[in-house]
């Protein structure tokens, strides 16, 4: 069974970084896509970043210049570093993968964590 289990979420004050981390486990082969996406209230879920296995990475304009996503092969994790933080940036953080396990290749979804940004 794969799972992925995000942390580093938590409460900043504007201006702010956290550092959103996310492993994946169980039997996996291989990973193609690793990608975060973010949900705020009332609104749809939108993608933030995302990362391919040779590394190639795609932001959302809202973010460029300040969120870095990065992987670890090795370790099966994606990395989210956020700095500049704004308060519009406050919603739910999701890890999504493109993996193949003992399932044929499909997307997983992490459980989420929460980020806030205080004004």
């Amino acid at each position: 069974q794969v799972q992925l289990v995000e942390s580093g979420g938590g409460l900043v004050q504007a201006g702010g970084s956290l550092r959103l981390s996310c492993a994946a486990s169980g039997i996996i082969f291989s990973i193609n896509n690793m990608g975060w996406y973010r949900q705020a209230p009332r609104n749809q879920r939108e993608l933030v970043a995302v990362i391919s296995s040779g590394g190639s990475t795609n932001y959302a304009d809202s973010v460029k210049g300040r969120f870095t996503i990065s992987r670890d092969n090795a370790k099966n994790t994606v990395y989210l570093q956020m700095n500049s933080l704004k308060p519009e940036d406050t919603a739910v953080y999701y890890c999504n993968a493109d993996i193949l396990g003992v399932a044929p290749k499909r997307g997983y979804w992490g459980q989420g964590t929460q980020v806030t940004v205080s004004s």
